[in-house]
């Protein structure tokens, strides 16, 4: 009885989808990367526009945490192709990025007026992110 041996089949060299660089980049990207906390978001949006306006001392910081939940909530807005933009988040995520590098004022009364205009954007652009099931509101 003499058995037959198959050919051997060699399998192709893989090749990793990114070089070095590459998985430094996303590497870089997952290390920076935080949840979107909805809560912490309705917190400052509280703080910015509620009845009293934010403290000298903590206006500044209130202004550059409104600045990063604006840019991640314009991050989600454009992230995936399966969820297309409405007109209105095209609009609103145009109208914001120019707040993202504006210079945050020294004067109080205008770095409040900063952070009740970066609070406006956010919500409006939240709503619609919420509206079109790109993201979870409160629970």
């Amino acid at each position: 009885m003499s058995a037959t041996m198959a050919p051997e089949r060699r399998a192709e060299e893989w090749t990793p989808p990114l070089d070095a660089d590459g998985l430094r980049i996303v590497l870089a990207r997952i290390t920076a990367w935080k949840p979107l906390d909805i809560e912490a978001i309705f917190d400052d949006l509280d703080t910015a526009i509620g009845n009293q306006p934010p403290p000298v001392a903590a206006t500044a910081a209130l202004v550059e945490r409104l600045r990063g939940h604006l840019k991640q909530l314009s991050d989600i807005a454009v992230a995936d192709e399966r969820y297309p933009l409405t007109t209105e988040m095209v609009r609103l995520v145009e109208r914001g990025l120019p707040m993202l590098d504006e210079r945050t004022p020294a004067d109080h009364p205008q770095a409040v007026g900063l952070a009740r205009r970066l609070a406006f954007m956010i919500s409006d652009l939240g709503e619609e992110l919420i509206e079109a099931r790109h993201i979870k509101g409160a629970e």
